[in-house]
């Protein structure tokens, strides 16, 4: 019965640490941007929650937009409409 135990619970753990394992690994891509991700539209500025810069380790360059509805799109952030967005922003919190 010792030897089940021992069994079951080193299988246990080695789950555990592989699953961590596998998370890590795929968090850290899950933040880039590939070619047929980018959305071409002009986001509302009133519908963006968040944005953030995608890892320098990605293929391409982009910004991850957060919709206040939990969506989440890649944007190029050399975009005109980014572009204004991003010094509306600057100016907003530079005022308060």
């Amino acid at each position: 019965m010792k030897v089940f135990s021992l069994a079951l619970l080193t299988l246990l753990l080695a789950a555990l640490w592989t699953g961590s394992q596998g998370v890590s690994l795929r968090s850290s891509y899950s933040t880039c941007c590939y070619k047929d991700m980018f959305m071409r539209k002009k986001i509302l500025a009133s519908n963006i929650k968040s944005y953030q810069k995608t890892p320098s380790h990605c293929s391409h360059r982009a910004v991850r937009v957060e919709l206040l509805n939990g969506k989440k799109f890649c944007v190029d952030p050399e975009e005109r409409w980014f572009q204004r967005y991003q010094r509306q922003k600057k100016t907003t919190s530079a005022s308060t």
